[in-house]
């Protein structure tokens, strides 16, 4: 008489239908997750908005939570805020800050290194006051301003002191000290991982955006930044409604600076 050795996964497999029978809950260890399931979170923010309507609605009118980043005493800033607020995008203030070289544009309400810490307050004051339902605040420019503490700590101090407003640093300059002085008065925030167009070529920001998703893949979250580009807004009207197929959920950025 000879002995048949039935192997372990073979009995596990025929044991299946008998559990799943006797309790349609059971789930088993080994189960893999939906192929669909995003597994990676990305935030988008579309920046310089405030001069153009047109392509600054087009950024409004963008699938999904990406946020408004408005310039303020910009001719389109509060109608766009306002329209922004109204689809339940976030709307930041994109304040302009002093660069390590000026390009010659003058921007409204621009905080500066020769500034006093009264003027700083009174000019973030006029900023904010000019760009409705901001939440939070990201840098324009600002690769002098943003390596400076003593200016850091005045602005994180200004945020502190309103109901909380969060800071997206732009990052413009890796020796910006913002996300050190943040942390050390208790301000939500985070830095920009990837300008999706340094330059407006449509190759240059598809190539950006395929690396927004790897480097959200590889580390769980990202952040972007774009513009109010031709380029830019066509690639995200076509490519946002695809990023749950290719595991990774599009989030509104304060859920990634633990506001």
């Amino acid at each position: 008489m000879s002995l048949r050795f039935i192997r372990p996964a073979a009995m596990l497999a025929a044991l299946l239908p008998v559990l799943a029978a006797a309790d349609p809950t059971a789930r088993l260890e080994t189960m893999q997750p939906d192929a669909t399931e995003p597994v990676a979170r990305i935030a988008i923010i579309i920046d310089d908005l405030g001069y153009a309507l047109g392509n600054g609605q087009r950024a409004v009118d963008l699938p999904g939570p990406v946020a408004c980043a408005i310039l303020p005493g910009t001719p389109a800033a509060t109608r766009l805020a306002g329209a922004a607020a109204d689809r339940g995008k976030e709307v930041l203030l994109h304040l302009p800050m002093q660069a390590t070289q000026a390009d010659g544009k003058d921007e409204p309400d621009s905080i500066t290194l020769d500034m006093s810490r009264r003027a700083f307050a009174e000019t973030f004051d006029a900023a904010l006051e000019s760009v409705p339902h901001a939440i939070g605040v990201n840098n324009h420019r600002g690769s002098l301003l943003t390596r400076h503490p003593g200016h850091m700590q005045w602005l994180m101090e200004e945020l502190s002191a309103r109901d909380e407003l969060f800071f997206v640093d732009s990052y413009t300059t890796h020796l910006s000290v913002a996300l050190q002085i943040a942390a050390e008065t208790g301000v939500p925030a985070i830095k920009r991982d990837v300008f999706l167009d340094p330059d407006r070529s449509a190759q240059t920001v598809e190539r950006e955006f395929a690396r927004l998703k790897r480097l959200a893949h590889e580390r769980g979250v990202a952040v972007a930044i774009g513009h109010p580009y031709d380029a830019t807004l066509d690639l995200l009207e076509r490519e946002l409604p695809r990023l749950a197929a290719e595991g990774i959920e599009l989030v509104p950025i304060s859920e990634l600076t633990g506001r």
